[in-house]
């Protein structure tokens, strides 16, 4: 079973002023700082509903500053800051109301996203009153609850309806991102991978850095050049070495040019995937498993050039059978366009090394997605 999903920090870094502010930081357990933030922002007696909804978009905004590295990227070190005018408000040492304390308890590990995306929803908000904001009104949502409207039906009315609620998110301690020694030619695995899906990504939008054809997991002269390239145009020392500050540049950028900690997100995509063979394809099979499979090899060419474009009609016709002889070769399987056991097997394998190197499922595997969960909270 292949499951990307960000986790719930132990623990979140706090610093108690604007980014560029002297200020100390506090380290805290993630749950009182929800608790603290909710107790800050919201009146306690308010709906249960209307409480539920702000809770669940405070979770999330928090842990979309975590996933993305958003300020650790900038190189501080901190995860957060108790700016309201561009954080959550957080008031060090205070106490919680007690029925705010129950509903984090029960919700800490819980938020929200898009269908599909793997990051938390950016999910911002304002009071709605002396400030208004593209995201939640705080004090809309409270009159949507005296309406009679629960926590996901208020959420959805800002976010809109194609939100999800993730529950029970694993919890564990900060791990950064970065591999925390030099990558470099002669480097092979994930972390490889992580940064050739990094630099095609940027290279959409700055096309001075050149495409590296197949991401591989080993950095080798074309991954170096792409490197330097990078490093180069961001005025970076141009090494070919992706140290912490390149890498951290990489994060940056990589998380800028997908909007990932935006409202507005164009998002990492995934599938959650319990494999299954689907049988043999070939010349004149049609179906799901047809479109699973022309879904696998279009994302791979993404960072295969040498399969060609493909669109997923769910017939298995010449256009299919080229771009699997394409990745056949690539794989060193025998070239025959026939996609049975050893092909599926090298298409999940390559696909997988992708996702669990880059935080996202790059294919639509045969298999259910990942369950969320469907009863709305109250």
């Amino acid at each position: 079973m292949v499951t990307v999903i960000p986790y719930i920090p132990r623990t979140i870094t706090v610093h108690l002023a604007g980014p560029s502010t002297p200020a100390a930081n506090v380290t805290v357990p993630f749950v009182d700082y929800v608790k603290n933030v909710a107790s800050s922002e919201i009146y306690p007696t308010w709906e249960e509903s209307a409480l539920t909804a702000n809770i669940l978009a405070i979770i999330s905004f928090a842990l979309n500053r975590v996933y993305t590295e958003f300020y650790r990227s900038q190189g501080y070190d901190f995860d957060i800051t108790a700016s309201t005018a561009i954080d959550q408000k957080f008031i060090n040492g205070r106490n919680y109301f007690d029925n705010i304390s129950r509903i984090v308890d029960n919700l800490f590990n819980d938020y929200l996203r898009r269908p599909g995306f793997v990051e938390p929803l950016a999910a911002k908000f304002c009071n709605g009153t002396t400030v208004t904001c593209e995201g939640l009104s705080q004090w809309g949502s409270q009159g949507l609850a005296r309406q009679g409207l629960n926590a996901t039906q208020i959420l959805r009315r800002y976010y809109g309806n194609d939100i999800e609620i993730v529950r029970d998110a694993p919890l564990r301690g900060y791990t950064p991102s970065y591999p925390g020694t030099p990558l470099r030619q002669g480097s092979r695995g994930p972390n490889v991978v992580r940064a050739q899906v990094m630099l095609n990504r940027i290279g959409r939008n700055y096309p001075a850095i050149p495409r590296i054809a197949a991401v591989d997991g080993i950095f080798g002269p074309q991954t170096e050049y792409a490197v330097r390239s990078f490093q180069e145009i961001f005025g970076l020392s141009a090494d070919g070495i992706i140290g912490k500050a390149t890498w951290y540049t990489l994060v940056r950028l990589y998380v800028g040019v997908n909007s990932l900690a935006e409202l507005e997100s164009e998002g990492q995509t995934f599938y959650a995937v319990q494999w299954q063979d689907p049988g043999t394809l070939q010349d004149g099979s049609r179906g799901q498993s047809v479109r699973q499979l022309q879904f696998m090899l279009r994302v791979l060419g993404e960072y295969i050039s040498d399969i060609p474009p493909l669109r997923e009609d769910g017939i298995f016709g010449p256009n299919t059978r080229d771009a699997v002889i394409a990745f056949q070769r690539f794989s060193g399987l025998t070239p025959d366009g026939i996609v049975g056991p050893a092909t599926w097997s090298a298409l999940y394998d390559r696909s997988a090394a992708i996702a669990s190197a880059t935080r996202q499922i790059v294919g639509q595997y045969p298999g259910a997605p990942l369950s969320v969960g469907s009863s709305d909270y109250q």
